[in-house]
């Protein structure tokens, strides 16, 4: 089948790269369109050969993309619209359903308890979300934490399948070579210790505690590495020089080479306020690395070694980072269970399926009204039509949403 990914955006994220590891190896063929901003995992998917297209939205309420967009999927033919992450989902769901789409299908990536994508869940985002979301065939939630947090906002049960985000093992598998490479790079000795952080500079994912409970152990040969980029960074760079350890917490800004900055570390942390998913969890155990974690819905009830959760405070990150180095575990024994509950073949073959599924549900649908007189699509049109109106609700006007 003919696939269109519909994106809000494609700077470095973990919906992104997702994303970017879902074309690598679907069956079907692929195109994407970004709403806005495409950045670098754009180009990373471009370079894999899948057709992107920036419409280049500049602002939330700009309507008459909807009109573009429903014409783009119009004229390009596609079996399945997949939308990802809220503002994609908002137009994405409405264009797909107004150009007679067959199969319309979300990803919800990013529910939190308070926050969707570091918006705050507003009575009017929940209603536009909720309203475009009755035009679409399922939403996939990557976690039964998200599953249930959809249905409490009022998502039917019935339309959520739950499939996990995929490791890709090969992108994050342990490189010692690599490991070399970049403890070079940033002044790093053969012999120290290197506690570990990465994602967005965000307040959820609150490094700053991570910096304050890590400074008073953070000395000669144990280092703090700091890998992304966002809106903290100068907060950070503060909180480091007010504990006094600005020469031992290193940032090294947004990196693309996630099985480097990984194999550089001895102990990951993951300090997220709140997670829907916690992929960068996974990705460190995939690569043998112990891990520290305040949440992480994807290894609830999984049978791991190498992952221990902490409190989400000062004092009880500190207690554990102090044990962590006293350990001074350095070997790399990569989760068993990670690759088999997460394998990203193992995962887009699931999401194929679904869209199989879905397709084959409306080629009953169809047949079935033509067998009670509906009138059969034009020769060399398409024979999967859209919704028919009465069973269908009107598509709402988008609405003013923050990002």
């Amino acid at each position: 089948m003919k696939v269109l990914h519909v994106i809000t955006g494609l700077e470095v994220g973990g919906a992104e790269l997702q994303l970017r590891s879902v074309l690598q190896h679907s069956r079907h063929e692929c195109d994407v369109v970004s709403m806005y901003n495409p950045g670098p995992v754009a180009d990373m998917i471009r370079e894999d050969g899948v057709w992107v297209r920036d419409l280049g939205m500049t602002r939330n309420t700009q309507v008459g993309m909807l009109w573009r967009l429903r014409a783009l999927i119009r004229d390009g033919g596609y079996d399945v619209v997949h939308a990802h992450l809220y503002r994609s989902q908002v137009y994405g769901r409405t264009a797909a359903w107004l150009a007679g789409c067959p199969v319309v299908v979300s990803t919800e990536h990013s529910i939190g308890e308070t926050h969707l994508e570091r918006r705050r869940m507003t009575a009017g985002v929940r209603a536009l979300y909720l309203a475009t979301e009755r035009l679409s065939d399922a939403t996939i939630a990557v976690s039964g934490t998200v599953r249930d947090r959809m249905v409490n906002w009022g998502v039917a049960p019935g339309k959520i399948t739950v499939i996990p985000n995929g490791v890709d093992l090969s992108r994050v598998a342990f490189d010692p070579a690599a490991r070399a490479r970049i403890r070079a790079e940033f002044g790093l000795a053969p012999g120290d210790y290197v506690i570990g952080v990465l994602g967005r500079l965000d307040p959820n994912k609150q490094f700053d505690l991570v910096i304050e409970a890590a400074a008073p152990l953070l000395r000669e040969g144990t280092r703090l590495l700091v890998v992304g980029k966002g809106e903290q960074r100068a907060h950070l760079d503060a909180t480091a020089a007010r504990c006094g350890v600005s020469e031992q917490v290193i940032f090294a800004g947004e990196r693309h080479d996630v099985a480097a900055m990984l194999s550089a570390m001895d102990l990951f942390v993951a300090s997220s306020a709140q997670e829907t998913f916690g992929l960068s969890v996974l990705e460190a155990l995939a690569n043998g690395a112990p891990v520290l974690y305040t949440t992480c819905p994807a290894i609830d009830g999984l049978d791991v070694d190498r992952a221990r959760r902490i409190p989400s405070d000062i004092t009880g990150i500190r207690d554990a980072l102090a044990a962590g180095i006293r350990a001074g575990q350095r070997d790399r024994v990569p989760e068993p269970a990670v690759e088999k509950e997460y394998g990203i073949q193992a995962v887009t073959s699931r999401i194929d399926d679904l869209y199989d599924s879905l397709a084959s549900r409306r080629r009953l649908r169809t047949r079935w009204r033509r067998s009670r007189g509906a009138r059969p699509a034009p020769a060399g049109t398409r024979a999967t039509q859209a919704p028919e109106p009465a069973n269908t609700p009107a598509p709402p006007a988008p609405q003013p949403s923050e990002g």
